[in-house]
């Protein structure tokens, strides 16, 4: 599952673990840099132990290797291991989970973007719609609220605007106006020129003609110069970078 960061994806997985945890062994974890407690984190909530009892009597944790290779053998048939920040996942766990999966686990990913990589490439991809107004708008109320941030209605009518439809970034919003940051009170309009461009191209083709008309050589040879170098800006303002989704 991706979506825009900020629009509620660890939400989410938390609504999803809650729904379906009657009919499933459900078991969610986010990797934060250490493996170990990545898979400490799914055993536990599976029931499968985390440590093991030496010849001595002596209790000690699983190794990481010993963790993947106990939840492999104890893994429930009703599994279901929901998994936040997917992008973070290293080589090593995504290979141990492209193997549950072949062996029928059920696996739901989440992140800002499909990193379009070995397991990744064969999940089944579901985007998350963007909230409504109306789910902004009640962030926005609700983060006053614990602010005790007294806001009219109007007011946050003129804040909205710069939250889009952002949950993460409506509630930063009220926090800035908490302290009174200055900030503005819509987003930069910026001015479509491609009519203007196309005016001026049109007009230095009709000085051009004239030219001809009137058999003058300096405007034939301005317009038609002109209308070169226009149409060769035109082109190279076209040049762009790789389009990228949010987080890739």
């Amino acid at each position: 599952m991706t979506g825009e960061l900020g629009t509620g994806l660890d939400e989410v997985a938390a609504g999803v673990a809650e729904e379906l945890a009657g009919d499933f062994s459900v078991a969610t974890a986010t990797y934060k840099g250490s493996g170990k407690k990545f898979f400490q984190q799914l055993a536990e909530q599976l029931d499968i132990p985390i440590e093991i009892e030496d010849d001595k009597g002596r209790v000690k944790q699983l190794t990481l290797d010993q963790l993947k290779e106990e939840i492999w053998l104890n893994l429930p048939t009703d599994a279901l291991l929901l998994l936040p920040e997917a992008k973070r996942l290293t080589t090593g766990i995504r290979f141990w989970l492209e193997d549950l999966i072949e062996a029928g686990c059920r696996v739901c990913c989440f992140a800002v973007a499909n990193p379009q990589r070995d397991i990744f490439i064969k999940m089944i991809e579901v985007e998350l719609e963007l909230p409504s107004d109306r789910t902004v708008r009640s962030a926005m109320e609700d983060e006053a609220a614990k602010l005790n941030l007294n806001l009219t209605p109007a007011r946050i009518s003129q804040l909205q605007p710069l939250a889009g439809r952002n949950p993460m970034l409506a509630r930063k919003v009220i926090r800035q106006e908490k302290p009174g940051i200055n900030q503005p009170i819509e987003h930069r309009q910026y001015l479509v020129m491609m009519p203007v461009i196309l005016t001026a191209l049109f007009s230095f083709a009709i000085i051009r003609y004239v030219g001809m008309g009137i058999g003058n050589k300096n405007w034939q040879i301005f317009g038609g110069i002109s209308l070169t170098a226009a149409m060769a800006a035109k082109q190279l303002g076209r040049l762009e970078g790789a389009k990228k989704k949010l987080g890739q």
